[in-house]
């Protein structure tokens, strides 16, 4: 049996699972005053820890019968994909990565392991970096691309697909598109996610992040005088795209404006799938057009409009093929079952 953690903003979700198939998955919602007594996202480790083993308590599960804990991975420094088992320096490194509740994920997996004496996992955190030389290098020496994607869905559902192919993920080229609040876009070559676009700065723009910009433009209105630095960050990563167009995060308000005669509503909605079909095309190209299947994940893949709009554009290149949502407590516990089964080495976080 295995617990899986994922820590979010204002909530932990988790779930225990019997090999694949979950036996219990519930989320603890944390209202904002309960969080606000804490200076630092660390300090809120024993809080979620003791809520951890309330809700599993309700459920009756007895914590002798787990046989590993995985908690989400948190922003550290680049690495392979793959599980990682929680130790030493993985912990001081999450201590001091950037605010961020993902950053609890490891801490929580090895504060619930710890005492059971079984082990604790992180599976494929946002950092994971697979990137070829060639693919790092850009305009400037001094601002180096980086791989920083929604690496553990991505390539969850790149082994699903390959899976569902009859085939391995190390056999496989993939492009898989990331669809939720950041969009991510990345290309799969025999296992490995060899080029991503990134949800922070490059590519299509989402409900709340600008993504990719003209780069003078940018500079410019940076300089401007409107804008401090820390309004600038708030204004690409939370008041971006459809945001900044619409006023709203929310696709399914955007698509209900266009459906109702709102042009402009139905102008930034296809220019969003326009962008995203562009990216993807993109990661065809670094894959020499050699795809097997362009996979929409995430959240905004529940949308047919978008998901028709970007079809359309670029179902010439392979297949698409639509997984909506996310499931991470299940990709989290595919990871650590591919560890305790002997199907590949936990790696070691040096």
């Amino acid at each position: 049996m295995i617990l899986a953690v994922n820590p979010g903003a204002t909530s932990t979700k988790l779930g225990v699972f019997e090999d694949e198939q979950p036996v219990f998955k519930t989320t603890v919602e944390h209202q904002g005053a309960s969080l606000d007594r804490f200076a630092r996202v660390v300090d809120q480790l024993d809080y979620r820890r003791e809520l951890i083993l309330a809700a599993l308590q309700r459920a009756g599960i007895d914590l002798a019968v787990l046989d590993a804990v995985v908690g989400r991975g948190g922003p550290l420094k680049p690495l392979e994909g793959g599980t990682y088992a929680v130790n030493a320096a993985l912990l001081a490194d999450l201590g001091s990565a950037r605010e961020h509740a993902s950053i609890l994920g490891g801490m929580l997996a090895d504060a619930l392991a710890r005492p059971l004496g079984i082990p604790a996992y992180i599976v494929d955190p946002v950092s994971v970096d697979e990137m070829e030389p060639e693919a790092r290098i850009s305009g400037l020496p001094e601002l180096p691309r980086v791989s920083f994607s929604h690496a553990l869905n991505s390539k969850a559902v790149a082994r699903r697909m390959a899976r569902e192919l009859g085939r391995t993920y190390a056999d496989c080229n993939f492009v898989v598109a990331h669809l939720g609040t950041g969009i991510s876009i990345t290309a799969h070559r025999k296992g490995r996610m060899v080029d991503v676009s990134g949800a922070d700065e490059e590519g299509p723009f989402s409900p709340a992040r600008a993504a990719g910009l003209p780069s003078l433009l940018l500079a410019r209105l940076c300089y401007s005088g409107r804008y401090t630095e820390a309004q600038m960050v708030d204004r690409l990563m939370n008041t971006g795209g459809l945001c900044a167009h619409l006023g709203t995060r929310d696709v399914r308000e955007a698509e209900q404006r266009a459906q109702d005669g709102d042009a402009h509503a139905a102008l930034v909605m296809k220019a969003m799938a326009y962008r995203i079909a562009r990216e993807i095309g993109a990661m065809a190209t670094v894959l020499s057009g050699r795809v097997d299947r362009i996979v929409l994940t995430g959240g905004i893949a529940h949308s047919g409009r978008l998901v028709a709009a970007v079809s359309e554009r670029v179902g010439f290149i392979a297949p698409v093929v639509v997984m909506a949502g996310e499931e991470e407590l299940e990709a989290l516990a595919e990871g650590a079952l591919r560890v305790l089964r002997g199907e590949e080495a936990a790696r070691v976080y040096a």
